[in-house]
C-alpha cells in the first residue's frame, strides 16, 4: 500500500483545520483533548473496520446490492405513475433505436427519496433503526463523553435529516445548554438524511466504485468530527449536564402504516425543497455565467463561477489531500456545495469526466461534500428549530450562521482522515 506526500498533507489538513475553529473558539483556553483523541479514533477505526477488514467487503457489496434493489423497485413504481420518462418502454419511436431512456433527474433521482422516507418511517416504528441508533449513541457517549440526549441526537442525525433529529429527543430539547445546542446544529449541517444518501449513491455510482458504502460511511465518520468542531468553538462548561443515556424518544407512530404515509408526507416536503432549490440555484449559476461573459476569456477560458470557485476554494482541496493538477475542480465543487446545495455539487462531480479526477480524488470528495452545510440549509434548519423550541428562537438564530463554518469543515476533516490512509485500504 503506497503512502506519500498527498497522504501526509491531509493530516496537515487535519490539524489545520482543527486549528482554525481554535481560533474562532469562544473559550480558547479551553481545548478539549479528550474529545479530539477520541473523535480521530473513532473515525479512523470505523474506517479502517468497514473498508479494510476482509469481511467488510461482503458488507460494503450487501450495501451496494440494497441500493440497486432500492433502485430498481423505485423504477418500477416510477415506471407505473411517469411511463416512459420514468424508465418505461417508450411510446413512440427513438431517433436512436435500443438507446437508454434519457436521464430525467425529477423522474429517476427524486422518487428515490420518498422511497428511503417511508422506508426510515417503517424501520423506525420496527425499532431496527432505533437500535441502530442507540448503539451509535452509546458510542459517542462513552468514547466522547456525550450527554445522553445530545449522544442520541447526534446519532440520529447519521440516519434522518436536520430538522427531523431534534424531534427524537423533543422532550429535553429545553434542557440542552447552548453548547449542546449549538453541537446539535453543526452534526445536522454536517450529516446528511438517509432520504438522500441513496440519490447522492445513484448519482456516483457511474464513477465512484462502492458509492453507496463511502456515502454511508462518510454520513457515520462526519458525526465525530462535527462533535469535535462545535465543542472547540463553543466548549462545554463544566457541569452543565450530568444525565446518563436515555433511549427515550418522542418520535412515534401509531401502525405501519401510519409510518408509511407520515414517511411519505415528510419525504414529499424534502422532494419538493431539493426539487425548488436544484431548480432555483442551477437558474441563478445559468445568469451569473451569464453575466461573467462581459469579462471574456481571461486566461484562454470562460470566466464562470465554477472556475472562480475553484480558484477560491482550491487550497483547501489541496491541504486536504488532493493533487495540485486536480485541486481547481475539486475546488470549484466546494463552490458548488456551500452556495449551490450539495445536491448540485454531487452532481456535478458524477458529471466529470473519468480522466478529470482520480478515483482517489472522487473518494475523497465524496465524504468532503456529504453534509448539508450549504446557505440554503440555514433557513431549513432555523425554520425547523424555531418551530420545536419558539422560546429559544434568538437563541437559534444567533448560533445559525455560526453553526455554518463548523458544518462545513467537518465533512473536510473526515476527507483528511480518508486521504491520509493509504489507497490500498479502499480497494481490495
Amino acid at each position: 500500500m503506497e503512502w506519500g506526500w498527498d497522504n501526509g498533507r491531509a493530516i496537515l489538513g487535519a490539524i489545520m483545520i482543527i486549528g482554525l475553529c481554535w481560533v474562532m473558539s469562544e473559550n480558547r483556553k479551553v481545548f478539549p483533548w479528550r474529545l479530539a483523541l477520541g473523535a480521530m479514533a473513532v473515525q479512523a477505526f470505523l474506517l479502517i473496520l468497514l473498508f479494510a477488514v476482509p469481511a467488510s467487503q461482503s458488507v460494503l457489496n450487501g450495501i451496494n446490492s440494497a441500493v440497486d434493489g432500492l433502485n430498481a423497485a423505485t423504477v418500477e413504481g416510477t415506471k407505473f405513475v411517469f411511463g416512459y420518462l420514468g424508465g418505461g418502454d417508450p411510446p413512440y419511436m427513438l431517433a436512436r433505436p435500443g438507446a437508454p431512456p434519457p436521464f430525467v433527474f425529477a423522474f429517476q433521482v427524486l422518487p428515490l427519496i420518498l422511497v428511503i422516507s417511508a422506508l426510515s418511517a417503517v424501520l423506525w416504528h420496527w425499532k431496527v433503526l432505533q437500535w441502530i441508533t442507540r448503539g451509535f449513541g452509546y458510542l459517542f457517549e462513552k468514547s466522547m463523553g456525550l450527554g445522553g440526549a445530545s449522544a442520541l441526537a447526534t446519532a440520529a442525525n447519521i440516519f434522518m435529516g436536520m430538522v427531523e433529529s431534534p424531534i427524537v429527543i423533543k422532550g429535553y430539547l429545553d434542557k440542552l445548554s447552548r453548547s449542546e445546542l449549538f453541537m446539535m446544529m453543526v452534526v445536522g449541517l454536517a450529516t446528511v438524511a438517509g432520504s438522500t444518501m441513496v440519490a447522492y449513491a445513484a448519482i456516483l455510482s457511474p464513477t465512484l466504485p462502492n458509492a453507496a458504502g463511502h456515502v454511508l460511511v462518510a454520513s457515520i465518520i462526519t458525526a465525530p468530527a462535527g462533535i469535535l468542531l462545535a465543542r472547540i468553538m463553543i466548549p462545554e462548561q463544566e457541569g452543565q449536564y450530568s444525565e446518563g443515556m436515555d433511549y427515550s424518544s418522542a418520535l412515534k407512530y401509531e401502525s405501519t402504516m401510519d409510518a408509511i404515509t407520515r414517511g411519505v408526507q415528510d419525504g414529499m416536503m424534502v422532494v419538493v425543497n431539493v426539487g425548488a432549490f436544484l431548480l432555483v440555484f442551477v437558474s441563478f449559476v445559468w445568469i451569473a455565467n451569464g453575466l461573467l461573459t462581459v469579462f471574456g476569456e481571461p486566461g484562454g477560458s470562460a470566466l464562470t463561477l465554477q472556475r472562480i470557485f475553484g480558484f477560491i476554494f482550491s487550497p483547501l482541496a489541496w491541504i486536504i489531500g488532493i493533487p495540485a493538477d486536480e485541486m481547481q475542480k475539486a475546488g470549484g465543487l466546494f463552490g458548488s456545495k456551500l452556495f449551490l446545495t450539495e445536491f448540485v455539487a454531487f452532481i456535478e462531480l458524477g458529471n466529470l469526466p473519468v480522466e478529470a479526477l482520480s478515483e482517489r480524488s472522487r473518494m475523497i470528495m465524496t465524504y468532503a461534500l456529504c453534509g448539508f452545510a450549504n446557505v440554503g440549509s440555514i433557513g431549513i434548519m432555523t425554520g425547523g428549530m424555531t418551530v420545536l423550541m419558539p422560546e429559544r428562537r434568538n437563541e437559534i438564530l444567533k448560533l445559525a450562521w455560526k453553526s455554518l463554518i463548523p458544518g462545513f469543515l467537518a465533512t473536510c476533516l473526515s476527507a483528511t482522515i480518508v486521504a491520509a490512509l493509504p489507497m490500498g485500504v479502499f480497494v481490495h
